[in-house]
């Protein structure tokens, strides 16, 4: 069963990362502050980014790395092209993690997201 991490830019510029195998449930979620207690007090504004996984480990993984081996300028740097995974953290590019190009935070509200 594939999973998702993804990175929230909330509404303080501030980037949240988490997992869910299923990112539409999971952004309706932050939306409506029943998500994470960080996205309670930053809400979310955009989907920064968002990777598929082939599994529940792999995406622990990554979300793992960025939270704890990457710094702000690096996790912008992800933001702004999600490609970047394997320069950035080298250590994971041998596990099964591609990024989903051109999905919104909207597309996940409307339900327009189906992975």
């Amino acid at each position: 069963m594939p999973y998702y991490v993804y990175m929230l830019r909330c509404r303080d510029g501030s980037l949240y990362t988490g997992i869910t195998p299923d990112p539409v449930r999971r952004m309706r979620a932050h939306r409506a502050g029943t998500g994470a207690r960080y996205t309670r007090s930053h809400p979310p504004a955009a989907l920064a980014a968002l990777w598929r996984a082939a599994d529940k480990n792999d995406a622990a993984r990554l979300e793992y790395a960025v939270k704890r081996r990457l710094d702000k300028g690096q996790k912008e740097a992800l933001a702004a092209d999600p490609g970047r995974l394997a320069s950035l953290l080298p250590s994971l590019a041998a596990l099964d993690l591609e990024p989903v190009p051109g999905v919104t935070l909207e597309d996940c509200l409307e339900g327009a997201f189906h992975g």
